[in-house]
């Protein structure tokens, strides 16, 4: 299950990993069919079995097809994504994609027959995959493994006893198999959407621009008074600090997938551009494809994801006001959901450029998945579809997880990670500096004299990191430090983040949306300021607008390889975390409750450029990645 979205503007994070595909190992054992690796999960061993699942227990299956040249799709991505290849820029349109690497009938008719002939119901096909419905028993005969129930934490789940395998002579059909795993298991049901979440704003006072408002009362830290923490970015000021100059991505399609969909987006997003001198929408400008129903509502704690879906639309209007933008909502936060959502996108190429503010810990990930998760990257490249996925908002997930490791889907090396900063604008909307994302935070003391503990505990920060699962990437070698690339592995693997944007909460950006206030019946439109990953991933996507209305329309793509080969330009501001030669530091003063003074104050000082284990140095760094764009960047798309 994916997470949604918090109000403290941490998003969450699950699933995908690089994987050209999954090869079919052949089963020695079993002669006659080919192993589906990474089919039965970590977790399914031997001292966590619990013995055979119930033979009629029900089984809800998707059988992804591996197309008619997996190998030639991951070649040719790579190529028309390399501006050192003479394929460069070559894209395929979907139905050129699908007629030259799509699974064919015969191979869609012969999975079909076999999953039947097994004794389980085919419920869908889609260019992705077939789905299926029956029992444990004949799911055990079609993918040759026996489902046992295993031990996972203090609750119990199925999955295969061993790897899955399907008949010899499917192995070129099928890529992998996923539904055999139910953990979690997420019942399908017809809620309708819940209504908006609780109220959230921020008490003040407030900074209108970095260093505007001196927190003179309060006590010092790193030996000076610190400003209090500006109420919320907003597009003029963001626009200025990355170097958007006249462009405004007109021309350009931006989409954004999420779970779920806001009742009142259209309202608040053209209440918000009205109110913060943003281009007005245009009718037709704003567009949603949305599922039939929806799924697992209380689950996926759906209202809560209706923040994400207005954060990602306002900001990417605000950076690139004449941008064409589609929201994408999947039915639920399952990696299912979401897959379809993204295949939505690849199949009617909605966009040329996609955000993503969703994801979870790298351990969390199967490989399975992330098969399917990359084919669907795979295949948005070949059309010329760049995905930019939010590097996460802990860190290095210690704190949260226990264990170091990076999130994906961004650890993919098929889409483009974006990592975190601290932004300063200041007078005249003037870039300052930035730090990477990474907070400590300390409360005032009882006497107001002091700070507890300062810098006191780390609350939240940039995503980042080396990943255990995916190799290191041409693009990442000769840029990216051995240090890093070969943390996990000798043979060197993918590191996270690719680049980066404003993300702190503390110098964030002010959003606006429809709310149910404190009586718990009305509801108004509100706004407040807000962070994360989840920022700088939409904030990215619309540079990237700009970028490609800079280079005359022509999509970007995969952009990874385009911006690994500008690292080290003045094409990038090279952020590290200590742009100013002291220690850095805002004042916040909060509501206890989140939305009045009725509950109490809490004034806190949040020191910037404190990420987990993580830091931002000169050159790459594994909080900001080659840089944030400087006022060169846009224009070093334009074709000359």
């Amino acid at each position: 299950m994916r997470a949604g979205l918090s109000m403290a503007a941490t998003l969450p994070m699950l699933a995908g990993a690089l994987a050209l595909g999954i090869p079919a190992a052949h089963a020695a054992d079993h002669p006659l069919r080919d192993l589906l690796a990474g089919t039965k999960p970590a977790w399914a061993t031997p001292k966590a079995d619990k013995g055979a699942a119930s033979d009629g227990a029900g089984v809800s299956a998707r059988v992804y097809l591996r197309g008619r040249d997996a190998a030639g799709l991951a070649a040719y991505a790579k190529a028309v994504s390399d501006p050192a290849s003479a394929s460069y820029g070559k894209y395929l349109t979907a139905q050129q994609a699908q007629a030259r690497f799509g699974a064919t009938k015969a191979q869609v008719a012969a999975v079909k027959a076999w999953l039947t002939a097994a004794g389980l119901k085919v419920t869908g096909v889609t260019a992705h995959y077939v789905s299926v419905t029956g029992d444990v028993a004949a799911a055990e005969k079609a993918f040759g493994a026996q489902l046992h129930n295993f031990a996972k934490g203090s609750k119990t789940y199925r999955a295969p006893a061993s790897t899955a395998s399907v008949p010899a002579s499917l192995a070129g059909a099928v890529l992998t198999v996923t539904g055999l795993d139910n953990a979690p298991h997420m019942v399908t049901h017809d809620d309708a959407l819940p209504p908006p979440d609780t109220v959230f704003r921020n008490a003040g006072p407030f900074s209108s621009y970095y260093g505007s408002n001196t927190a003179s009362t309060l006590p010092d830290a790193y030996g000076t008074k610190i400003p209090y923490a500006v109420k919320g970015y907003t597009g003029k000021q963001l626009r200025a600090a990355y170097g958007a100059g006249t462009r405004t991505g007109k021309g350009v399609r931006v989409a954004i997938t999420d779970a779920y969909a806001s009742p009142t987006i259209a309202y608040d997003a053209a209440t918000y551009a009205g109110k913060h001198g943003d281009a007005a929408w245009k009718t037709g400008q704003l567009h949603q494809v949305l599922p039939k129903k929806y799924t697992d509502t209380k689950a996926c704690s759906a209202s809560g994801w209706y923040g994400e879906e207005t954060l990602d639309v306002e900001a990417v209007h605000a950076v690139a006001p004449a941008s064409d933008v589609t929201y994408v909502g999947a039915a639920s936060c399952n990696d299912s959901d979401l897959l379809d959502a993204l295949g939505k996108v690849v199949d009617h190429h909605l966009a040329d450029i996609v955000s993503n503010s969703w994801g979870e810990i790298e351990a969390a990930q199967t490989p399975d998945l992330a098969a399917a998760y990359d084919q669907v990257f795979q295949l948005g490249a070949v059309e010329g579809i760049g995905f930019y996925f939010s590097s996460g908002d802990n860190g290095d997930e210690v704190t949260s997880s226990g264990t170091k490791q990076v999130d994906s889907p961004a650890n993919s090396a098929w889409v483009t990670a974006v990592g975190g900063t601290s932004l300063a604008v200041g007078k005249g909307d003037t870039y300052l500096w930035e730090t990477g994302w990474g907070t400590d935070k300390a409360n005032l003391s009882a006497d107001g004299k002091s700070w507890t503990d300062f810098p006191g505990a780390f609350t939240s920060g940039a995503g980042g990191g080396t990943s255990r699962t995916v190799a290191e990437p041409s693009y990442q070698k000769g840029v990216v430090p051995s240090a890093l690339a070969k943390a996990n592995s000798a043979a060197g693997n993918r590191v996270v983040p690719d680049i980066a944007a404003i993300a702190d909460p503390n110098t964030g950006f002010l959003v606006g949306q429809t709310q149910t206030m404190p009586d718990g019946k009305t509801q108004a439109y509100s706004e407040y300021r807000i962070g994360g990953t989840s920022l700088a991933a939409p904030t990215i996507a619309a540079i990237q607008a700009l970028a490609q209305e800079a280079r005359g329309g022509k999509a970007i793509g995969f952009a990874n390889p385009a911006i690994y080969a500008k690292a080290g330009s003045k094409a990038y501001h090279d952020v590290t975390d200590n742009p100013t030669g002291s220690g850095l530091a805002v004042a916040r003063v909060d509501f206890v409750n989140g939305y009045d003074a009725t509950g109490g104050l809490a004034t806190s000082v949040r020191s910037l450029g404190k990420d987990s284990s993580l830091s931002a140095v000169k050159g790459y760094d594994d909080v900001t990645g080659v840089g944030t764009p400087a006022s060169g960047y846009v224009e070093s798309y334009r074709r000359r």
